[in-house]
C-alpha cells in the first residue's frame, strides 16, 4: 500500500507496518531473532547508537520498527518508540524530560510503579519535585503549577479508580505553562481515545494490556512528535537498554490486528456487567466510565468512543468476605493485569500505600475487574454464583 494513512483504523490495524517478505514472498512480516545486522561497506562515519538504523538490537530491531510504524499510525503521531514494558515507557519519558530540580504534576492515583517513580525515586535521586493531585479537578492542577513545571502526567481512565481527566482542557493548562502533557491511555487503547488529537504531546501505552490482548507478551510504547520521540529513543532505549525483544514485538504486532473487534466486545460486555453489579444489593459501589453514575461520565463521553473493559467495585462486606468472593469465582481468574482475553479480577485491600489518595468509597478495599472476551451472560452468571456462595 502506497499511502496507508488514508485508511480506516481497522484497516491500519491489519496493514500498517506489514508487507511482503522479499526473500520468501510471505505476506506477513517474519520474526527476525537477530542481535546484529550487516554493516554497510563503509562504516567509518556511522552513528553506532542510531535508534533508527538496523545495526544492533539494543538500538532497534526489524520487528520493533514494524510495530512502531503501526502504533504511530493508530495514534496519529509522527513517530513511536517501543520499549520492553509499560513501566519502561513511562520511566523513559520521565528520565528523558525531567532534569534536576524540575517539577511534575501527576494523577495522585496512578499505576503503582508511576507512584513510586515520582513519589520516591526521582525526588530522592534527582531532586525532582512532584505534586500528586486529582487531575479530574482542573482547579487542583492550576494551583499546583509552578515556574519549573516541565510535565503534567495523567492516566485517563485512571488505574484503578477509572477516574477520567479532561485531556483537551489539561493540554491548554500545560502548554500555557510551557509544560508537556503526557497521557497514559492504556485503559482506553488507541481505538477508544486519541490523546494527541486532543492536545497531548505524548501518549503512552502498556502494550502488555489491550494492544497485545492475549496475555502473552510485554511491551510499552510512547507516541508523539518525532523530535520528542527521538530523545526518548536515544536516552531511554539505546543508553538505558529498555529495548523490546523481537519476539515480543512480533507477538504484539499479531495482537493489534484484532484490537477493534476486541475493544468493542470488552466495552459492550463491561457496560452490561457494570449495570448488573450496580443493581446488586451486595455491591457498595461500581466505578465504570460508561455508567451515568460515574463522576466524569460526561467527560468520558466527550473524549472516548466507548468505555473499555475495566471497572472497580466494592462489596458491602469486610476484607475476608471480599477474598472469599474472589476465590468463589469459577470463570473469572484471580490475577493481575488487564486487557486479556480472559476476565481477570484482583482484590486490593485497605493497606494499599496509595489508599489515602483513593475516593472515599475505595478506602475499605476494592475489586479491580478486567472484563474479558467471554460471553457477558457467562461472566454475570459466574458473579451470581459467587455472590450466592458468599451469602450476599
Amino acid at each position: 500500500m502506497s499511502d496507508k494513512t488514508k485508511y480506516s483504523f481497522e484497516t491500519k490495524c491489519i496493514h500498517t507496518g506489514n508487507g511482503i517478505d522479499k526473500e520468501t514472498g510471505a505476506i506477513r512480516r517474519p520474526l527476525t531473532m537477530a542481535n546484529s545486522y550487516r554493516l554497510p561497506e563503509d562504516a567509518s562515519t556511522m552513528n553506532w547508537s542510531d535508534p533508527n538504523q538496523l545495526v544492533y538490537t539494543r538500538n532497534t530491531s526489524a520487528n520493533q520498527i514494524y510495530l512502531q510504524e503501526k502504533l504511530a499510525a493508530l495514534e496519529g503521531g509522527e513517530d513511536c518508540v517501543v520499549l520492553g514494558s509499560g513501566v519502561s515507557a513511562l520511566a523513559g519519558v520521565f528520565f528523558t524530560f525531567l532534569e534536576k530540580d524540575a517539577h511534575i504534576i501527576c494523577s495522585n492515583v496512578s499505576y503503582i510503579a508511576v507512584y513510586r517513580l515520582l513519589h520516591e525515586y526521582f525526588p530522592d535521586k534527582f531532586g525532582v519535585e512532584t505534586s500528586l493531585v486529582d487531575t479530574a479537578n482542573l482547579q487542583e492542577i492550576k494551583q499546583a503549577l509552578r515556574p519549573n513545571t516541565k510535565i503534567i502526567h495523567i492516566e485517563t481512565p485512571g488505574n484503578p479508580t477509572t477516574r477520567v481527566s479532561d485531556i483537551a482542557e489539561i493540554a491548554k493548562l500545560a502548554h500555557a505553562a510551557g509544560a508537556l502533557l503526557t497521557v497514559d491511555s492504556t485503559f482506553a487503547s488507541p481505538f477508544l481515545q486519541h490523546p494527541l488529537a486532543l492536545g497531548a504531546d505524548l501518549v503512552i501505552h502498556s502494550l502488555t494490556k489491550y494492544i497485545n490482548g492475549h496475555g502473552d507478551a510485554m511491551g510499552g510504547a510512547v507516541i508523539g512528535q518525532r523530535e520528542l520521540i527521538d530523545k526518548i529513543k536515544g536516552q531511554a532505549m539505546v543508553n538505558l537498554g529498555g529495548v523490546i525483544s523481537p519476539f515480543n514485538a512480533w507477538l504484539i504486532m499479531r495482537g493489534v490486528v484484532t484490537l477493534p473487534l476486541r475493544m468493542k466486545q470488552h466495552s459492550d460486555s463491561a457496560l452490561e456487567i457494570a449495570q448488573f453489579l450496580e443493581s446488586h444489593r451486595a455491591v457498595k459501589f461500581v466505578a465504570y466510565p460508561g455508567l451515568t453514575s460515574h463522576p466524569q461520565h460526561e467527560i468520558a463521553k466527550k473524549q472516548m468512543t466507548m468505555f473499555s473493559g475495566v471497572m472497580a467495585f466494592g462489596l458491602k462486606a469486610d476484607v475476608d468476605t471480599h477474598n472469599k468472593f474472589v476465590n468463589a469465582l469459577e470463570l473469572i481468574v484471580p490475577a493481575v493485569s488487564i486487557g486479556h482475553d480472559e476476565s481477570l479480577i484482583v482484590y486490593v485491600g485497605p493497606n494499599d500505600e496509595r489508599n489515602h489518595f483513593y475516593p472515599a468509597e475505595f478506602k475499605n478495599g476494592h475489586l479491580r475487574f478486567s472484563v474479558g472476551l467471554e460471553a457477558a451472560e457467562d461472566i454475570i452468571n459466574d458473579l451470581r454464583q459467587a455472590f450466592k456462595k458468599c451469602g450476599l
